[in-house]
C-alpha cells in the first residue's frame, strides 16, 4: 500500500474517544460541528458504557472489569471495518487509547487531547496528584469503581503499551498532542514530555498548547481547538491508496 496525503478540504471519516468518567456526549459540540462541515463522525462509548449517563451514575459496575487492551481493542474492531483510515481524536483516557491505536497503525491521523503520559514518560506533576487526590484519600471508594490513583495510573500506562511501545514505530499515524495551560490532568509538562518520545517516530508529529484551557473539552472557545485539531489531522492525514 502506498501513502498519499489526503485533501484537507475532502470529506473525512473521524472517530472521537470519549476519557475517563464521560460519555460520546461530552462530544456534542464537536461532532455537530463536523458533521454540518460534511465529515462523518462517529462517538462510540467505551465497551459496555453504552447507556444514559443518568443510568451509568447509578450503575458504575461496567467500569470494575474494564481492561485498557478491552478498550482499545472495542475501538481496534471499529476503526477496522471503516472503508478507510479514520482521524482519530481522543480525549485524556481517550488520548491515550488514541496513541494505542496508532501504535497499532490505525487511522490516518491521530489527535491526543489533554492525554495520559505513556511508558517512558516520568513526569507526574503535583497538580496531577492533587487532581485525583479525591479518590485517592477516601477509604469508602475500596472496592467501588474510582479515579486512578497516579500510581494505579501511570502503572496501567507501562503495562498498556508492552510489545507495541516503540515510538520509534514505522507505522504510527501522524499524531498531534494537544494541551492548555490550565490542565491539572495533563499539563504541558506532561505533554511536552510525551511529545519528546513521540517525534522520535518517522510521521509527523507536533503538539499545541492552549493559553487559559483546562481539561474539559466543552470550555468556552472551544470552536478554535475543534477546528485546528481537525486542519492539523486533515491536512497530514496520509490515506493508503492501492499500490
Amino acid at each position: 500500500m502506498n501513502s498519499t496525503t489526503s485533501d484537507p478540504a475532502s470529506p473525512q471519516t473521524v472517530v472521537l474517544i470519549h476519557g475517563m468518567w464521560m460519555t460520546p456526549l461530552s462530544w456534542e459540540h464537536w461532532l455537530n460541528r463536523y458533521n454540518v462541515r460534511g465529515h462523518r463522525v462517529l462517538a462510540p462509548a467505551w465497551p459496555g458504557l453504552e447507556a444514559e449517563p443518568e443510568e451509568l451514575r447509578r450503575d458504575p459496575s461496567p467500569l470494575r472489569n474494564l481492561s485498557i487492551t478491552d478498550v482499545v481493542d472495542h475501538y481496534d474492531k471499529i476503526i477496522r471495518a471503516l472503508d478507510r483510515p479514520p482521524i482519530i481524536i481522543g480525549h485524556s483516557f481517550g488520548g491515550l487509547f488514541t496513541q494505542l491505536l496508532a501504535d497499532r497503525g490505525l487511522g490516518a491521523a491521530a489527535v491526543a487531547l489533554g492525554t495520559g503520559a505513556p511508558k517512558g514518560v516520568l513526569r507526574l506533576p503535583y497538580s496531577t496528584l492533587r487532581a485525583a487526590w479525591p479518590a485517592l484519600g477516601n477509604p469508602a471508594n475500596l472496592k467501588k469503581e474510582a479515579p486512578l490513583t497516579p500510581e494505579q495510573f501511570h502503572w496501567c500506562f507501562t503495562n498498556a503499551l508492552s510489545r507495541e511501545d516503540d515510538y520509534r514505530n514505522p507505522r504510527r499515524p501522524p499524531l498531534l498532542l494537544v494541551t492548555g495551560t490550565e490542565d491539572r490532568i495533563c499539563p504541558p509538562s506532561v505533554n511536552r514530555a510525551n511529545f519528546k518520545k513521540q517525534r522520535q517516530a518517522a510521521s509527523a508529529t507536533d503538539s499545541r498548547e492552549y493559553p487559559g484551557r483546562c481539561h474539559f473539552p466543552g470550555q468556552d472557545g472551544w470552536e478554535e481547538v475543534a477546528d485546528f485539531v481537525l486542519s492539523w489531522a486533515s491536512e497530514h492525514s496520509s490515506v493508503p491508496n492501492p499500490a
